[in-house]
């Protein structure tokens, strides 16, 4: 008689599990009983991994984190300017890969000190660039909450590649604002052409921090 063995329960793949079940249920349909039943245990099981949702969360964020720098994580060195666009790129890509990606990477608490390597990198081309810590500190923060809140805002819209919630057509939108002229041409502009929309945005940060600080 043959005896089926299932993989060892550990933190990763309870991430794992959670990341991929995300996709079909968004994170308000994430529950800890709802993965219980994909890995086949009872979910008091999860709780030898994990005091709570927000504690799984903060473990999945570091699994996307280590997916990302693993796929598309910028090379050491260049400019700050081009380490802000390849990281940067880098994140939303991640995150649009997993409904409510932004939303659950807001927020979270790395587990692990993965993150410290590519951190302490772009902290050093900052200051080798002129930047005093604070400045790039805060100059790196503020493209991290620009790239994680675009994305939440896009996500709402867009749940996944290819998908569009209801009450976002532009047209219709027009249509009802159509005593309001700028803001029904605004649109476009606001719900469609993202790629666009963000890398215009990101520029806009980028040439914002160079005017603030000084360093071109």
């Amino acid at each position: 008689m043959s005896i089926e063995r299932r993989a060892p329960l550990d933190r990763a793949r309870v991430a794992d599990t959670a990341l991929a079940l995300l996709n079909e249920v968004g994170l308000d349909g994430l529950t800890l009983r709802a993965i219980a039943r994909e890995l086949d245990v009872k979910a008091p099981a999860l709780y030898w991994h994990f005091k709570d949702k927000q504690a799984l969360l903060d473990e999945m964020a570091t699994a996307m984190y280590r997916r990302m720098v693993a796929d598309v994580g910028p090379a050491p060195g260049g400019t700050w300017q081009e380490r802000l666009r390849a990281t940067h790129h880098g994140l939303r890509s991640a995150l649009l890969a997993h409904r409510d990606g932004a939303r659950v990477f807001s927020g979270s608490r790395f587990t692990g000190t993965d993150h410290a390597v590519q951190m302490e990198e772009t902290l050093r081309v900052f200051t080798a660039a002129g930047f005093t810590l604070a400045e790039a500190v805060r100059a790196s923060s503020t493209a991290y909450a620009y790239t994680v809140g675009f994305v939440i805002e896009e996500q709402g819209v867009r749940p996944l590649p290819g998908e569009r919630r209801e009450g976002y057509d532009v047209e219709e939108r027009a249509r009802l604002l159509a005593d309001f002229p700028l803001s029904a041409a605004a649109g476009p502009e606001i719900f469609a052409d993202y790629d666009r929309h963000f890398e215009e945005g990101l520029e806009l940060v980028i040439s914002g921090i160079a005017a603030r600080y000084g360093h071109a």
